[in-house]
C-alpha cells in the first residue's frame, strides 16, 4: 500500500483509500456487494440470511444467520452486536458515518437472532446503511468495548481473515479465519506492507516480492506494468471524484468572484492528460457519475483561461493576484495534481502555496481548517444523498459538532438535501438533488476535476475468486476464494 502508515482498522473511521481494503477482509454486514461488484441492486445476503420491510418502508426486520463467530474467540453474532454496532456507526463520536444514520430512529433485538430498524422516514436505500460497507460494518460488542481505542489495531469482525500483528509503519500480518462461515480461506494468510515510494512497490512487484501492489495512478505506470512479464494490471471502479474544494468562508475565497476565477484558471482537461484516459474521465457534477440522483446539466468552470482569471481577480480588487495556502498529501500520484494546479493557477497570478504532509497529517490538517483550497478524492454509497451530505450540506461544515469526516463550508442546498431525504416520489426526488448539484457548483464551494478509477498490479498467478470490475472498499477484497495458483 502507498501509506507511510495504518490509520485505522476500525470499519467505522476508516475513511482513507490506505484504510479501507482492509475493513472488507475483516468485517461483513447485514448484506453485502458481491465480490468484485458496486451494483446497490445487486445486494445479497450476509450475516443477515433473510428480511422484509413493511409496506411504508419505515420498519425493516432481519433475521441473522446462526452460528457466525467473531475472530479471535469472541463469540457468536448476535442481535446484540448488530444493534451496538449501528448504534455506534450512528454516534458521531465512534463513528465517521454518524451522517447517514440520521434517519434512523431505533435498533432493537427482537430476539437473539432478529433485528428491527425503525425510521423517521423513508431512505433511499436502506440496505446500504446495513451493507458491508462504512458504518454497515458489524464487529463485535465485547471486543469494541474491552479494548477502546484499541479497537483501531485490534480490531474483531467475522471476515474470512483476521489481525495477527500490527508492525507501525510496517506491516499488519493477517491469519485466514478457519471458522469463516463461507468456508475455511484458501490462503493461509496476507501481509500487507506499508511502501510510500512509487518505484520501490514496482520494484518490489517486478521481483516477485510482492504479489499485489497498489498502482500509481497514471498512464506511463499501466504500460509499464503491462510490460512486464508475469504482471497484470486490474482497473476497477467506482471512480473517486477528485474536487479542490474551496474554503468560502476564508478571504479572499469569501468573494465568489475570486472563486470563480481559481475555478477558470484550472485546466480541467489537462488532468486527464495527466493521468491518462485509462484511469481519468471527465468530472460532470459534484457528486460521481453512476450514483442515484446524479445531474450534469450545470456547466462546470475549469476551462484554463488564464488571462479570463486574472480579470476576474483585477475586478474583485486583486489586480496584483492572490496567494493561498493548501495543505496536500504526500502521496505521488495526489501530490503530482496539485502541482498541475500550482503551475495553472500561477498563470492567472495566483499563488497556490502547497504545505506538504504525509497522509494522515495530512487528513487530520484538513480537519483542523488550516487549508484554503482542499484536494479530496472520494467514492462514498452511490446515492445522492450521501455525497451531498457528508461534503456540501451544513452539518457537514468543519468544527460543528456533526463535521465528523471532512473540511466543508458549503451551505447553499441545504434545503434540497433535506427535502429530497424523505421524498417518496423518485422524479421529484432527483429534481431536488439536481436543484442542490446546481447551487453547489454555481456558488463554486468545489471545483470537479476529474473522476479516477483505480489501479492495482499484480502477478498473473493471484486469482481473486471473483471477477474484479469494481470494489467499494477502493482496492481488492481478498476473500475466502482468492489463491495462488
Amino acid at each position: 500500500m502507498a501509506a507511510q502508515d495504518l490509520g485505522t482498522m476500525d470499519p467505522h473511521r476508516a475513511t482513507t483509500t490506505p484504510d479501507k481494503p482492509i475493513t472488507g477482509w475483516l468485517f461483513n454486514g447485514l448484506v453485502r456487494f458481491k465480490p468484485g461488484s458496486d451494483d446497490i441492486g445487486a445486494l445479497e445476503p450476509d450475516l443477515a440470511e433473510s428480511w422484509e420491510s413493511s409496506d411504508d418502508g419505515l420498519v425493516w426486520t432481519f433475521k441473522l444467520r446462526e452460528g457466525v463467530k467473531f475472530h479471535h474467540g469472541f463469540g457468536e453474532v448476535t442481535a446484540d452486536d448488530v444493534v451496538y454496532s449501528l448504534d455506534r456507526s450512528a454516534n458521531p463520536d465512534t463513528s465517521a458515518f454518524s451522517s447517514d444514520y440520521r434517519a434512523i430512529d431505533k435498533i432493537e433485538a427482537v430476539d437473539p437472532m432478529t433485528v428491527q430498524i425503525t425510521l423517521k422516514q423513508p431512505v433511499p436505500s436502506l440496505l446500504g446503511l446495513v451493507a458491508n460497507y462504512h458504518g454497515g460494518n458489524i464487529v463485535s460488542k465485547k471486543a469494541a468495548e474491552e479494548r477502546g481505542a484499541d479497537f483501531a489495531t485490534q480490531p474483531v469482525g467475522t471476515g474470512p481473515f483476521m489481525v495477527e500483528e500490527y508492525v507501525p509503519q510496517e506491516r499488519v500480518t493477517f491469519v485466514a479465519n478457519p471458522d469463516y462461515f463461507r468456508g475455511a480461506p484458501k490462503l493461509d494468510g496476507i501481509e500487507f506492507r506499508y511502501i510510500p515510494s512509487d518505484s520501490s512497490r514496482d520494484l518490489a512487484l517486478k521481483a516477485g516480492e510482492l504479489d499485489v501492489s497498489y498502482g500509481r495512478q497514471d498512464q506511463e505506470w499501466i504500460n509499464s506494468i503491462k510490460g512486464a512479464e508475469g504482471l497484470v494490471v486490474d482497473i476497477m471502479r467506482p471512480a473517486e471524484l477528485q474536487q479542490f474544494h474551496l474554503n468560502t468562508s476564508s478571504a479572499p475565497l469569501d468573494n465568489i468572484e475570486v472563486r470563480r476565477a481559481v475555478a477558470t484558471a484550472l485546466n480541467r482537461e489537462e488532468y486527464i492528460q495527466f493521468i491518462g484516459e485509462s484511469l481519468a474521465q471527465p468530472a460532470g457534477s459534484v457528486i460521481p457519475n453512476g450514483n442515484l440522483g446524479w445531474d450534469n446539466s450545470t456547466p462546470i468552470y475549469g476551462e484554463g483561461n488564464a488571462e479570463a482569471a486574472a480579470k476576474m481577480l483585477a475586478d474583485a480588487g486583486f489586480a496584483d493576484g492572490i496567494s493561498l495556502k493548501m495543505v496536500q498529501t504526500s502521496l505521488p500520484t495526489m501530490l503530482g495534481v496539485a502541482q498541475v494546479a500550482q503551475a495553472q493557477l500561477a498563470l492567472a497570478g495566483i499563488d497556490l502555496q502547497l504545505d506538504v504532509v504525509d497522509h494522515q497529517t495530512f487528513h487530520a490538517q484538513i480537519r483542523e481548517d488550516r487549508s484554503q483550497i482542499v484536494y479530496y478524492s472520494a467514492a462514498r454509497f452511490p446515492v445522492a444523498d450521501v455525497f451531498l451530505s457528508q461534503f456540501f450540506h451544513s452539518d457537514s461544515i468543519v468544527g460543528t459538532p456533526t463535521a465528523s469526516i471532512n473540511f466543508s463550508h458549503c451551505d447553499v442546498a441545504d434545503e434540497e438535501i433535506v427535502s429530497a431525504r424523505s421524498e417518496t416520489d423518485p422524479a421529484r426526488q432527483k429534481e431536488l438533488w439536481a436543484s442542490a448539484q446546481k447551487k453547489i457548483i454555481e456558488n463554486i464551494c468545489a471545483v470537479p476535476l476529474y473522476e479516477q478509477l483505480i489501479a492495482y498490479g499484480r502477478r498473473s498467478n493471484v486469482d481473486w475468486g471473483y471477477e474484479l470490475q469494481a470494489e467499494m472498499h477502493l482496492g481488492p477484497v481478498v476473500t475466502e476464494l482468492t489463491e495462488l495458483k
